[in-house]
This record gives structure tokens, sequence and C-alpha cells, in this order.
């Protein structure tokens, strides 16, 4: 959490300083009408240059997953940079529009326009001049679009699918919103810093929006697959699904997530892999729990023998540090990456000492003795807490059972609330914000 914090705060001061560098927010005099012209451009560099941004981090680009801790971080981060360009975007259209209503209502009065000079301007400048008028009519309308697009995206409730479908239009909005932002950004700006690299920024971003639009992110990354078995466990209402890959998967570690295809309209949904690679046996394990309307309905849709396409894999979630002791976590469905990892280390034994606390609300035996076997082959310590028969699972019950916790990393996966109670409880107690590793598995 707080390399997204530490980046998006690095986003906003990077644009911030480069405007300042560019112009200033108290221009002389000093009016309302004259703070409005800097503002309208300052909270347009800033909403265009985050949005750009977010833009970006769509791509799921590899190469910064270990920088931003995962690819689960860097969705964490475009939810926030999107957040903040609409943030932006609300203050640049109410100083923008709202004075105009202002000035209608008699609330405010218009000072009396100067005759301006006599301007030679060159061809670029003149044309942008000339479609003043259609940039700030399209910018209006594209960002009430993409205001209740964005607002959609955050609530939960809204259906996954339905989300997929219309969070692509954002890269159609993200165009239209480029050209109205090059058109009506300050023609001086060009020439300086801020300029540059909005204008990067913005082209980068705009390459995405195409991507995004043709369906190719990840395009690279996409293995083709079929369904070869399904195993049902009841009581815990889970389904463990285990795919054939043909060539192409470039092998993950254990903890990884991939994002699965069964239906195209549906869209691509992420899982953590729950085996561990072996290149002869070119097969993938995921485990779902019914959570949702996708998940609930997965029983009956998936099929053996069911195409399906896999796109991986991501994220840091790998169990790699110099800590000679791991504890790890897996509340619930967070189980999925220890198996994975389980698996692993029978195959590849290493030297830490484990344990692994399984706190579960739902008990299910079969599931239950593979787990217990899965840890005594891999060496590691097996903690299950049932609740209502254990109590609940929490900081002080683990260093009790763990008395060398002070020299342990903790790997959690579950629920981020009850993630972020252990943080700040092992926190508390002295451990090292950067020897606690968590999950973020939502990726909206």
């Amino acid at each position: 959490m707080k390399r997204i914090r530490v980046s998006l705060m690095a986003m906003l001061v990077l644009l911030t300083a480069l405007w300042l560098a560019a112009d200033t927010l108290f221009p002389e005099p000093f009016t309302y009408f004259s703070f409005r012209g800097v503002f309208v451009q300052f909270s347009g560099v800033l909403s265009i240059g985050l949005m750009a941004m977010a833009m970006l981090l769509a791509l799921r680009p590899t190469w910064l997953e270990r920088p931003l801790d995962g690819l689960d971080k860097m969705y964490r981060l475009h939810k926030w940079l999107g957040v903040s360009a609409l943030v932006a975007a609300v203050l640049h259209w109410w100083v923008a529009k709202g004075t105009k209503w202002m000035v209608g209502w008699g609330w405010l009065e218009r000072p009396v326009r100067q005759p301006r000079p006599e301007e030679t301007l060159g061809a670029v400048e003149g044309w942008l001049r000339s479609q003043r008028g259609l940039a700030e009519s399209i910018g209006e309308w594209v960002f009430y679009v993409a205001a209740v697009l964005i607002v959609l995206a955050l609530i939960k409730r809204f259906p996954y699918h339905l989300f997929v479908k219309t969070h692509k239009w954002l890269a159609a909005a993200f165009l239209a919103l480029v050209y109205h932002s090059t058109v009506l950004t300050k023609f001086d700006y060009w020439t300086q810093p801020v300029g540059w690299v909005l204008a990067a920024l913005m082209l980068a971003g705009s390459i995405a929006a195409v991507l995004a639009l043709l369906g190719r992110i990840g395009a690279g990354r996409k293995v083709q697959g079929t369904i070869e078995s399904l195993t049902e466990y009841p009581a815990l209402r889970v389904l463990e699904t285990t795919v054939r890959l043909q060539s192409g998967w470039p092998g993950h570690a254990a903890g990884q997530f991939a994002f699965v295809t069964s239906d195209r309209s549906e869209g691509a949904h992420p899982y953590t892999i729950a085996s561990a690679w072996r290149p002869a046996d070119g097969r993938l394990t995921f485990i779902t729990k019914a959570l949702g309307d996708h998940t609930s309905r997965l029983r009956e849709r998936l099929k053996i023998g069911m195409p399906v396409t896999v796109e991986g894999p991501y994220g840091c979630f790998d169990f790699e540090d110099a800590q000679p002791h791991q504890i790890w976590i897996g509340a619930g469905i967070g189980i999925t990456p220890f198996v994975a990892r389980l698996k692993h280390r029978t195959a590849n034994p290493d030297h830490r000492t484990i344990d692994l606390f399984h706190p579960t609300a739902d008990f299910d035996q079969a599931a239950i003795d593979r787990l217990t076997v899965d840890a005594a082959a891999a060496g590691v310590r097996l903690h299950l807490l049932v609740d209502g028969q254990d109590g609940r699972l929490n900081g002080q019950r683990i260093r009790e059972a763990v008395p060398q916790w002070h020299s342990a990393s903790v790997w959690f996966c579950g629920p981020a609330g009850f993630g972020q109670a252990l943080r700040e409880d092992f926190g508390a107690s002295g451990l090292p914000a950067d020897r606690f590793h968590q999950e973020l598995f939502e990726m909206r």
C-alpha cells in the first residue's frame, strides 16, 4: 500500500511542479476571473495527465510489476489514478462551466473584455484556436460520460461482465479528451517541460487506448487451453478446475495468478494458480469459490473439454525473500497460492521454516485431508482454525504459536480487512512493514 500512495503522490507532485514551472495560481492582477483562467489550465493538465497514466497501467505492463509490487497493486494504483483524475476533472468542469452559470444567474459579473492587440499566429496555433468551440463541446459531453463510467467502475455491486464492457469505453472517452486537451491547453506550454511531458503521456495513453479498444491488452501473453477435470467441494462452495495448456506458457512462480476467459461475453477473470509449474505436464489448476454471480455459475457453465484462454502469469506474491522463517496465512479461499507453494516446495525443498495458518468458516474433510497431506509432504507446519470451533485468528495467536516471529516474514492472502488488521497488529508489535506481504486480489 505504501508504494501505491508514494507512486500516486509522485505523479501528482510531478505534474504540479511542471505546471508551476510554466504558470502560476496567483496571476497579477489577482481576480476571480484571472484565477479561473489559470486554474482551468492546471486542473486540465492534472486530469488528462493522471488519466493517461491510468491508461498505461491498464495495459498490464509486466516491467512495472516489480517496482510496484505486482499487478494487483498496479490495479489499485490504476483505480486511484482514475479517482484522482475524476476529482480534477470535476473541479475543471465546475470552474469552467459553473462560472458561466453563475454569470447567467447574476452571481458574478464578467469583466469587460479589452480589445486584443493584433496577433500574428502560426499555422498550428491558428488551427488550434479555430477548434476551440468544438473542443469545448466535446470535452463537456465526454466528461459526463467518463464520470458515469468511472463511478460505475467503483460500484462493487455493478455486475462484472457489464463493468468489463462499459469500462472499455473509457478508452474512447480518453481519445476524445486528448483532442479536447490538445486544442485548449495554453499554446505556450508546448514549448516547455510541462508540454513535453503532457504530450508524451497523451501519446502513450492514446496508444494504450487504441490497444484496449482493439482487445489487444495482454495479447502476447495469452495461451489456449482445454478444461481437463472439474472437482467440486460442495461444503466449501469451491470448484477445482484443471486446464491443459497448449504450447507457449512461459511458466509461473507459485503464488502468481492468471486471467482466464471461458466466455467471451463475460470477459477475463483473474484467478490465483493453485499448482506448481511442471513443463512436461503442461497443466494449471485453479480453485474458485462461489462468491459472486460469475463464480456461482461456474459449476453449471464449465464442462470438461471446453476451450479456455489463459493470460499471464502476473503478480509478485512469490514467497521470495531472505528471511529464514515464513508465516503463511491463507484465509478461506485465500489458501490457493499456498497450495501452489506447497507443491512447489515438495518438488524443490528449501531451508526455510514455514508455519501455515488456515482460518476458514467452511469445513470439508476431503479438502482438509488433501491440504494436510500436502503440508506434510512439503515439511510445513499446518495450523487449522475453523470458525465457531477454534475461535478467530489474530496476531496474538500467531505470535504465541510461532515464538520466532521476530525473524519471520508474513505472507497473507484473504479478505482485505482481515489482512489490514493483521498488518497493523504486527506493525504495532515491531514487525518491519516490508516483511508483511499481502495480495490485494481486487481488480476493480
